[in-house]
């Protein structure tokens, strides 16, 4: 398949916004979400037991469920784009995302690890490619704690 300059730029700049995303959520930069998301995006996380809504609803839960992880990683990888036109995708990227809890009182760290998909619609915008539409698809939960 031979891809026109464009497209080439297209996919690179979609595999930098889904990076900025995994930056945005792992930094806790929730404000960096709104150069990642359109105005009217609509985030859906309730698979993986999160919750739905608009970008602003997006940071209120994150601001309010981040914090009882000490610490975790969103790696993405395997993006499958298909376009529908010049100014509209859409992808499916895997997340291997492992999430640590401090249990304290001296007693090691539980890590567990959640792998999931993105289901994305992507849009062209005056100031980029941006998410308009996010469904995170539960793939796996490994939470052993022995």
């Amino acid at each position: 398949m031979t891809l026109s300059l464009q497209e080439i730029s297209d996919r690179m700049e979609i595999q930098d916004l889904l990076t900025a995303y995994s930056h945005a959520i792992d930094t806790r930069s929730w404000d960096a979400l709104d150069d990642v998301f359109t105005e009217d995006a609509h985030i859906d996380y309730k698979e993986m037991g999160g919750s739905a809504g608009n970008v602003s609803e997006t940071k209120d839960f994150l601001i309010k469920a981040m914090p009882m992880f000490s610490s975790f990683q969103h790696m993405v990888s395997t993006t499958k784009l298909d376009f529908d036109g010049p100014d509209l995708a859409r992808g499916k990227t895997i997340c291997h995302n492992p999430m640590v809890i401090d249990k304290g009182e001296g007693k090691p760290p539980h890590v567990f690890f959640c792998g999931l998909w993105y289901r994305d619609t992507f849009v062209r915008t005056p100031k980029g490619w941006r998410i308009k539409d996010r469904y995170e698809e539960k793939s796996y939960f490994f939470n052993y704690d022995g």
